[in-house]
């Protein structure tokens, strides 16, 4: 597994583009997230000052103390929060609590044999009746199989939400980065059910 602190100490974040997620803000232009959210793999913060201004309490997990550290030193609102955390191994307080997760670049960051364990926790994390707001990478430009980040089939999608999760829409996102081209992404809206 790659060391995520590592690289923040190296500087070396290609990720981070120092703003929230374009196919978040276009959501979010449309949609509201509203209760108790889950951002894992939230590196610095962005995506969770985004959705956090918008009213719903945040809390945004990554692996990494340095990418923690520099979460808190932005202006934050008071709602969002950050923890130092695995996601793939949830301590109980994080179990069955979220209204929502939202998903972005974490599953990509991660290899994808572990992807099941992926869902699992988010299974674990989210109430039922719960949503999973995924914005997955379809495609990773000039990628040889090494990554991250790992790109992902809709097949692949369709395997390991099929239990747990019922997927309400997915769609193309008409606003994106400039790195990352048109289609290159997808966004998944799931709500979690019965397993």
């Amino acid at each position: 597994m790659k060391d995520w602190d590592a690289a923040y100490a190296q500087g070396q974040t290609p990720w981070d583009k120092g703003k929230a997620a374009p196919p978040l803000v276009e959501f979010l232009s449309k949609h509201t997230i509203s209760g108790q959210v889950l951002v894992p793999g939230s590196g610095t913060g962005h995506d969770v000052r985004l959705i956090a201004g918008q009213g719903a309490d945040v809390l945004g997990l990554d692996v990494s103390p340095r990418a923690h550290s520099a979460a808190i030193s932005f202006k934050n609102f008071k709602n969002a929060n950050y923890r130092i955390g695995d996601f793939l191994h949830l301590t109980d307080d994080l179990k069955n609590k979220f209204d929502w997760l939202v998903e972005h670049t974490c599953l990509c960051a991660l290899d994808p044999d572990q992807r099941a364990n992926y869902v699992q926790s988010a299974r674990l994390a989210i109430k039922e009746g719960g949503y999973l707001l995924a914005i997955f990478f379809r495609e990773v430009q000039a990628y040889d199989g090494s990554g991250p980040p790992h790109p992902i089939t809709a097949d692949e999608i369709q395997a390991l939400f099929a239990e747990g999760f019922d997927r309400v829409t997915s769609y193309t996102p008409s606003e994106h980065y400039d790195c990352r081209p048109y289609g290159c992404e997808e966004v998944y809206l799931f709500r979690r059910c019965k397993s």
